[in-house]
C-alpha cells in the first residue's frame, strides 16, 4: 500500500513538472525531472528490455544542440531541454512500458493538471490577487503576465489550452459519451477559449476538431458542422457581444490589439530577414540581434513568434528541413494507425492524442514554444504518441462482441 502511495505521489509530481513546464524554481535547484523522475525510473520500473527512444532522443538533443547551444549560444536552455525531453522518453519507456494502465493514467493526470490550470485561469479573471499569489505558489516563481493558469506567461498558458480544448471534446466521441457530455465539453472548451486570450487557440480548436469530426463521421460532419456554425453565430452575436466589455477576453484583446505587432506582419518581416540570409543565419555567423537592429517591429527584441519560422531562420533550409523530417516521419505511424482506428474502442487513446498533437503543433505557428524548445505537452504527446504501440492493450472489441453473444443467447426468441 505505501508502495503504491508513494509511487501515485511521484507520478503526480513528474507530471505536474512536465505539464507546467517546471524544471528548477527558487526553492529546488535540483532540476525537477531528477527529484521526481529518477525515483520512479529505480523503484517502480517496469520490466522492459532496452531503451526504444535512442533514436528520436538523439535527433531531438541534436536539434537542441544546434539550434540552442550553437546557433543561439544558449547553452543553459540546450542542457535543460535535453534532460526534460530525455526524461520524458525514459518515463514512457521504463515507467510505464508495456503497462497499459500506467499509460491510461498518466494521460488522464497530465489532462486532469491542465483542466486545472484552465480553472486557475478562470479564477484568476475574477480574483486577480488571490490567483496571482497562488500561481506563484504553484510555479514557484514570479508571475510575469496575467491573466492566466498554471504557467508565468499567457504563451506558454496558450499550449496548455491548446491541448486540452483538442482532446477534451475528441474523448468524449471515441469514448462513447452521452450528447449530453458532448456539448458540456465543447462548451467548456469554448468557455476557456473565449477567456484564454490566445487567438492561436481559438485557430487550433477549430481546426483539429473539425478535421476529427470528417474523420470520424465522413459526410455526415458537414450536418454537425453547420450545426454548430450556427450555434456559434447566435452565441457571438446575441450573448458574446453583449457581454465582451464585462471582462478580459479573446475579443477585447484583439479590439486592443497593436496591428504592427500582428502575426502576419511579424512572419512577413522575418520572411524579409530570411530572404536576406537564405542558407540560415548559423552559415553567416549572426544571431536575431544582429539582423534586427534596423527593423522598427523587431527592435523591442520579440521575434516572429513562429516557432518553425525562427528554426529555418536559423538553420536554413538544408538543416533544417533535414532535422524537421528526421524529428516529424516517427508521426507517419501514429496517423496512419490513428485514420485506420479511428472508431476502434482499443485505440480511443490514440486518436485523441494525436488530435491533440496536431492541436498544440499549430499552436506554434503562433508562439516559439514547440517540441524542440521542450513546450511540455507537446514532448508529453510526441512521446505517448510513440509509445502507444508499445502497449498491451485491453481487447475492448472482444469484450463487446462477447456481451453482445450474450445478450442474443439469452434473449426470448
Amino acid at each position: 500500500m505505501v508502495k503504491k502511495v508513494l509511487m501515485a505521489v511521484f507520478m503526480l509530481l513528474y507530471l505536474y513538472s512536465v505539464a507546467y513546464g517546471i524544471f528548477m524554481t527558487s526553492l529546488f535547484r535540483i532540476p525537477a525531472p531528477f527529484i521526481f523522475g529518477i525515483p520512479l525510473l529505480i523503484f517502480f520500473k517496469e520490466e522492459v528490455k532496452g531503451f526504444a527512444y535512442k533514436t528520436e532522443v538523439l535527433v531531438l538533443v541534436t536539434a537542441i544542440l544546434i539550434y540552442y547551444g550553437f546557433a543561439q549560444s544558449d547553452i543553459k536552455n540546450a542542457i535543460a531541454n535535453s534532460i526534460v525531453i530525455t526524461f520524458c522518453a525514459a518515463y514512457f519507456n521504463y515507467f510505464v512500458g508495456s503497462n497499459y494502465r500506467r499509460y491510461s493514467i498518466s494521460i488522464l493526470i497530465f489532462f486532469g493538471l491542465l483542466f486545472f490550470s484552465c480553472m486557475v485561469m478562470v479564477f484568476n479573471h475574477f480574483f486577480l490577487y488571490p490567483a496571482i499569489q497562488l500561481r506563484t505558489l504553484l510555479m514557484g516563481e514570479q508571475i510575469q503576465q496575467t491573466p492566466s493558469g498554471v504557467s508565468l506567461t499567457i504563451f506558454t498558458f496558450g499550449y496548455q489550452l491548446a491541448a486540452l480544448v483538442s482532446f477534451l471534446p475528441v474523448y468524449t466521441v471515441v469514448f462513447k459519451k452521452s450528447l449530453l457530455l458532448k456539448v458540456i465539453a465543447v462548451a467548456i472548451c469554448l468557455a476557456f477559449v473565449y477567456l484564454g486570450m490566445n487567438r492561436s487557440v481559438l485557430v487550433t480548436f477549430v481546426v483539429s476538431n473539425f478535421l476529427f469530426l470528417m474523420c470520424y463521421y465522413n459526410y455526415k460532419a458537414i450536418l454537425i458542422v453547420g450545426v454548430a456554425a450556427l450555434a456559434g453565430f447566435f452565441l457571438y452575436s446575441y450573448i458574446i457581444t453583449k457581454s465582451a466589455e464585462s471582462t478580459d477576453n479573446i475579443i477585447t484583446k484583439n479590439a486592443g490589439s497593436d496591428t504592427r505587432y500582428s502575426r502576419s506582419g511579424l512572419v512577413a518581416e522575418n520572411l524579409n530577414i530570411y530572404a536576406d540570409y537564405p542558407y540560415g543565419l548559423i552559415f553567416y555567423g549572426k544571431n536575431w540581434d544582429d539582423v534586427i537592429y534596423r527593423n522598427q517591429v523587431f527592435g523591442s527584441g520579440i521575434t516572429s513568434h513562429n516557432a518553425y519560422l525562427m528554426f529555418f531562420t536559423y538553420l536554413g533550409p538544408f538543416i533544417g528541413l533535414g532535422l524537421l523530417f528526421l524529428i516529424y516521419r516517427k508521426m507517419i505511424d501514429p496517423l496512419k494507425r490513428t485514420i485506420r482506428n479511428i472508431r476502434s474502442p482499443d485505440h480511443a487513446f490514440l486518436v485523441c492524442l494525436f488530435f491533440a498533437f496536431i492541436g498544440v503543433s499549430m499552436n506554434a505557428l503562433s508562439h516559439n514554444g514547440w517540441l524542440v524548445g521542450a513546450d511540455g505537452p507537446t514532448f508529453f504527446l510526441y512521446f505517448s504518441l510513440l509509445h502507444f504501440k508499445r502497449l498491451k492493450l485491453p481487447d475492448t472489441s472482444k469484450k463487446q462482441m462477447n456481451t453482445h453473444r450474450v445478450k442474443l443467447e439469452t434473449s426470448p426468441v
